[in-house]
């Protein structure tokens, strides 16, 4: 006989290991089904921590290459690839067998395999070895992620032509590499072999890089990064990718139609990714899904099929592993008879490269689509105390506040520490705050916050220190 359960979560990454832990706090009878055999999820396993490993590792590397620039004298720097590549592996399993350890400890049960559905209540789950279990459940909730997409006709192999899962696990330091897109995962990819000596192109098919970001921080991200020595192609389409002896060859051609042919070690194809349903059986059990393949859910996550859920990569909204957890605790909540929420306009971004980028709200762009008016304040980071005085002074931070009410609509950042300080921007965006709530707050002396502090007073044109 089938063991019963009152939800069952299909995928164990953020989304779902958040949302299956939080549901047994709830008092819930829970299981987790997880295909790799491994929780965490593209996340955890080959997404964003091992990426920020490398990105760290690498920084570092690149920084102590470059110590006796600021007086500190030491000998030959070295790679030792296999070593940096040992060291992320081992951080990604202590993590998965830390969630291991949260579910034992909230009683959720675990299942290893491939799961779908067989009905509405009753979840099929395959194992590696071929066995089958069966389980019934009073609702599912499906968090099964996103896959890379590729080009049309193209494959990847993960050995030439890479998505983000082979850059991560490179087995030596390409000499020259070709990034297909330039949005944030190609670009951290990018810094990151770049830092390690690779020389990189980016081929982006749009006239910027990171569509949907503020323009004028895309803008100066481009000419930090070429000032870094990434090289950049833009408004170019990749017409061909072909393995080539021990390499790829690339043929594209621009926006007037001028052919190039780029030859590479190994090429990065980061276009985008799409949602993961295709074991699922959804639509055996009449689950709707919308043209981009993406489950449709109503406010409450809810499918068209009552007691099937849906959240995080596999439905609408961007791919972010913190808007899946935020959607797997709401909707946890929500089963339990509370009142679960997420509010889509204060989720951040982050792009982890040396410096970073964040963002939280709206962009100029969006307010000027909308025709909103609003009002701006800047403060680059070269007038910041701290910044001076470790030398680390590129970018700014840029707040966009309401014409009338002067409440904050959009928070942009370049710079170091970015990704942590726009913390405090979605946290007073949450609350509804102005800019002149940001402005009379005290930040401390010398951070590289007061240059959020400042950028609050330019709104009204009165900075300080610029």
């Amino acid at each position: 006989m089938a063991e019963k359960f009152q939800v069952v979560v299909i995928g164990g990454g953020p989304g779902g290991y958040v949302c299956a832990i939080r549901l047994a706090q709830l008092g819930l009878k829970t299981a987790c089904i997880e295909s790799r055999g491994i929780l965490g999820g593209t996340c955890l396993n080959i997404g964003c921590i091992p990426s920020k490993f490398l990105l760290n590792y690498s920084e570092n590397f690149h920084k102590a290459k470059n110590f006796s620039k600021i007086g500190i004298e030491v000998g030959e720097v070295k790679l030792n690839l296999d070593k940096m590549m040992q060291n992320k592996n081992n951080a990604v399993t202590v993590l998965t067998k830390g969630i291991e350890f949260l579910f034992k400890k909230n009683k959720v049960t675990y299942f290893k395999g491939i799961g779908s559905f067989n009905s509405a209540n009753k979840i099929s789950i395959l194992d590696k070895r071929n066995k089958q279990t069966i389980i019934e459940a009073e609702k599912t909730i499906v968090s099964t992620g996103s896959d890379p997409v590729s080009l049309p006709g193209i494959d990847f192999d993960e050995k030439k032509i890479l998505s983000s899962t082979g850059a991560l696990s490179l087995s030596s330091v390409p000499k020259k590499m070709v990034v297909v897109g330039g949005g944030y995962i190609g670009l951290e990819m990018g810094s990151v072999w770049s830092r390690l000596g690779t020389e990189v192109h980016v081929v982006e098919f749009l006239d910027h890089i990171t569509p949907g970001m503020d323009k004028e921080i895309s803008k100066e991200f481009m000419k930090i990064l070429i000032k870094q020595g990434l090289n950049f192609h833009l408004e170019t389409k990749v017409e061909s990718i072909k393995k080539k002896g021990n390499g790829v060859t690339i043929h594209t051609a621009d926006k007037q139609g001028k052919k190039n042919i780029y030859q590479s070690d190994v090429v990065l194809i980061s276009v985008g990714r799409k949602p993961n349903t295709k074991n699922l059986k959804l639509k055996q059990v009449g689950v709707k899904l919308d043209k981009k393949g993406r489950v449709k859910v109503d406010k409450n996550f809810q499918t068209n099929i009552p007691n099937i859920y849906a959240i995080g990569d596999v439905i609408e909204g961007p791919m972010l592993a913190h808007k899946a957890e935020e959607e797997g605790i709401a909707i946890a909540e929500l089963i339990a008879g509370q009142s679960g929420h997420v509010n889509y306009d204060v989720i951040p971004g982050v792009v982890y490269t040396t410096p970073e980028l964040a963002y939280v709200g709206k962009t100029e762009e969006q307010l000027k689509n909308e025709n909103r008016s609003y009002k701006v304040g800047k403060f680059p980071f070269m007038a910041n105390s701290r910044a001076k005085a470790i030398n680390e002074t590129e970018g700014f931070v840029k707040i966009l506040a309401d014409d009338k009410t002067d409440r904050v609509l959009g928070v942009h950042m370049i710079g170091s520490h970015a990704g942590e300080m726009i913390a405090e921007m979605a946290l007073a965006m949450e609350f509804g705050a102005s800019s002149e709530d940001i402005a009379r707050t005290c930040h401390a002396h010398p951070t590289f916050s007061e240059a959020i502090k400042e950028a609050a007073l330019s709104v009204d044109k009165r900075q300080i220190h610029s």
